[in-house]
């Protein structure tokens, strides 16, 4: 709790508390409700309900900062809910000094091809078809992140680069803020094989958005990211057919 509650003083913007929202709780004996009343259901019987109890008071469920590393924070909120229930509130947030992450949408050559990476995701334990993404490293820009970012993956550079936005990936559990770009590249190089990364292709713009449409790509950021660059005129009609990058 002490890393909580230096964390509280810190990084105040992360605990605001807004009108008709969900409130974070400071208040002592507030906090210990509301970790009791996240503690396991009582088995039935007089037994199961003592033996709950008694749990509850000597191990509460804990809170505060669950665990921490260079890219992401896990905290566990003791909060109140706008109906009046006390409980615990899970939230994945980036490192306080972090910049925002990157979605990159490289597009390749005179024609301007979008370019897919077969990417293993360990969340999922399967393969996906994905843009360029990655975190973002403390004090940089977003345009700093981008070029590294494609370096790292595709070993390409960017000779144009285009925000498209800002996008929240998951509102119900990350805090994260994640920036979205186009970036004009001359070729494709070797890919990052540490990060699971066992191809790519080059494909139209059309063809990129026949694979959302037909379940092929299921990553949220790369749908997103086409869709922003829909929105934005980078896109215009072009006959289908794509190959490897």
């Amino acid at each position: 709790m002490n890393r909580y509650k230096a964390l509280r003083r810190d990084v105040p913007e992360w605990f605001r508390n807004d009108p008709g929202g969900i409130e974070i709780l400071a208040d002592p004996p507030l906090v210990r409700k509301a970790r009791r009343s996240a503690a396991p259901r009582a088995r039935r019987g007089l037994p199961g309900s003592l033996w709950a109890g008694l749990r509850a008071v000597l191990r509460p469920v804990p809170v505060g900062v669950v665990s921490a590393n260079r890219y992401v924070w896990y905290l566990r909120d003791p909060v109140r809910f706008p109906d009046g229930r006390l409980g615990l509130y899970d939230r994945l947030l980036p490192p306080p000094d972090s910049s925002p992450g990157v979605v990159v949408l490289p597009l390749l050559g005179e024609e301007a091809k979008v370019v897919l990476i077969e990417h293993y995701r360990h969340a999922t334990r399967s393969r996906h078809w994905e843009v360029v993404r990655g975190f973002g490293d403390p004090g940089a820009t977003g345009e700093e992140n981008v070029a590294r970012e494609l370096e790292e993956e595709i070993s390409a550079r960017p000779t144009t680069v285009v925000p498209l936005g800002e996008l929240h990936p998951d509102t119900g559990l990350c805090g994260h803020r994640v920036e979205l770009y186009a970036a004009r590249v001359g070729a494709v190089g070797a890919l990052e094989e540490g990060e699971a990364i066992s191809r790519a292709v080059a494909v139209t713009s059309a063809e990129a958005e026949a694979m959302v449409a037909d379940g092929r790509i299921t990553d949220g950021f790369t749908v997103a990211v086409l869709y922003r660059a829909r929105l934005a005129g980078l896109f215009t009609s072009a006959p289908d057919g794509g190959g490897r990058a």
